[in-house]
């Protein structure tokens, strides 16, 4: 049977979705032993994803990389990573045969779980997975070992199906945790492709039923606000109050400057995703406020931090809506005579785009349409913030989405016994297979 066979073959979903079934022990093991590697941490899980794609027939295009190093697309950090650590990005690619059929692709997921810690307690031994009640737990698994597994066990079903991807496919293990900026240093080491698929279970706990195609974008900062003791050998300032500037409460009118932004955007600034999904569609939301302190006596503290965000919605240029955050404060000058001749100082700390894929545009129908043919009723959560489909897309214009099994108990919200629905598991691997066969084409494995 020639690979058009295969391409037009009406029992191809039914297949590989009977595949996923009939070689379950040996996708459950898989992720079982990525669960039991993070025990020796990232090293051992990347060795075992190293040997699966080796056993897949990928070329090994694997590399090592500076994270701090890592050119910034349309974001900043002012935090870099931790430690200057070395990182590992593994990447093997399937070559195919670029003849003019079927079109190049990029599986990514991200192989580092959170770090490991105590609190809160897990019913029992985190690095050793448990099957109960039709759920898989275990450190990561759902953050996002599944993921991993997922990408290389669609391969793995093809395969036993005696097919390949008849276009260039690469399999990418990026590391993404805390700036590690995995998919991105492979982005700029020359990865590309027609689109790109992130495999990742859904934080919203919507498993199948949600597909990421929207990560809205966000501009992390700090306004300090100077004041002026008053002039006391006295340890308390209660009575001397007047006599000093507060800059807590000079940090008012920036609070109010900012909160007027805020109005003016939520107007401004619309996106029929989020107007849809919360009735709005950018907010500026102060986080916290860092002045004085408790016990002791009553004193005027030197100065007052606000930290805030501001989220920004596609199209929105970093640069611009930053200088909109900066006038702002700016003209908290105009109602206060300590602010006009002592500005707030403003840090910028992080940012990133917002990123979209039109539902319109090829990839978003064909997983939309694989999805409700598997029993999802996939839809677009537009509220998931800096999420990694953002790189492809802004750094290449590669069309990326994202979806992944249904999970809860998630570490990296707090939650513990961190868990992955072993039906859902299945079904995305045999979901992967179908998207991989329709976008990239299939031919005889060799």
């Amino acid at each position: 049977m020639s690979k058009n066979d295969f391409n037009r073959s009406d029992d191809l979903a039914d297949r590989l979705s009977e595949g996923a079934m009939s070689t379950e022990e040996a996708s459950l093991n898989l992720l079982a032993r990525l669960i039991a590697a993070g025990r020796g941490g990232r090293s051992e899980i990347d060795a075992l994803i190293a040997a699966e794609m080796k056993a897949l027939g990928c070329e090994d295009e694997s590399f090592d990389y500076d994270p701090a190093a890592v050119p910034l697309v349309a974001e900043f950090a002012a935090e870099q990573p931790g430690g200057q650590q070395i990182e590992r990005c593994l990447v093997g690619r399937l070559s195919g045969h670029p003849d003019g059929t079927g079109r190049s692709l990029i599986l990514f997921a991200h192989p580092d779980p959170e770090p490991h810690r105590e609190a809160p307690a897990w019913q029992a031994d985190p690095f050793t997975a448990r099957i109960a009640e039709g759920r898989m737990t275990g450190w990561g698994v759902a953050d996002d070992l599944a993921g991993i597994a997922v990408m290389i066990r669609s391969v793995a079903l093809l395969k036993a199906a005696g097919l390949s991807p008849a276009a260039p496919l690469a399999l990418v293990s990026a590391p993404s945790k805390s700036h590690r900026r995995g998919i991105a240093a492979a982005l700029h080491r020359g990865l590309d492709a027609d689109a790109a698929v992130y495999l990742h279970p859904a934080e919203s706990g919507k498993g199948l039923d949600e597909i990421k195609a929207f990560a809205p974008g966000q501009i992390e900062f700090q306004v300090t606000v100077e004041g002026r003791p008053p002039e006391t050998n006295e340890p308390a300032h209660t009575a001397f109050a007047h006599l000093g500037i507060n800059p807590f409460a000079e940090a008012m009118a920036v609070v109010a400057a900012l909160q007027g932004l805020d109005a003016e955007r939520g107007e401004r600034v619309n996106h029929p995703l989020l107007k849809e999904a919360v009735g709005r569609s950018t907010n500026l939301m102060i986080t916290h406020c860092d002045y004085g302190s408790t016990g002791g006596s009553p004193r005027i503290g030197p100065s007052c931090r606000l930290t805030a965000a501001m989220s920004l919605v596609p199209g929105e240029d970093l640069d611009a809506a930053r200088a909109e955050i900066a006038r702002a404060v700016e003209r908290s000058g105009q109602t206060s005579p300590w602010l006009h001749d002592h500005p707030p100082l403003i840090d910028w700390l992080a940012a990133v785009s917002a990123a979209e894929t039109d539902r319109d545009s090829d990839l978003y129908r064909l997983v939309a349409g694989t999805l409700s043919s598997a029993g999802a009723r996939p839809q677009v959560n537009p509220l998931h913030t800096s999420s990694d489909i953002r790189n492809p897309v802004v750094q290449k214009a590669i069309p990326t989405v994202g979806y992944g099994p249904l999970c809860g108990g998630l570490t990296m919200a707090g939650g513990h016994d961190e868990w992955v629905d072993v039906a859902d598991y299945l079904r995305t691997i045999a979901v992967t297979a179908r998207i991989v066969a329709a976008w990239c084409g299939l031919e005889l494995a060799g």
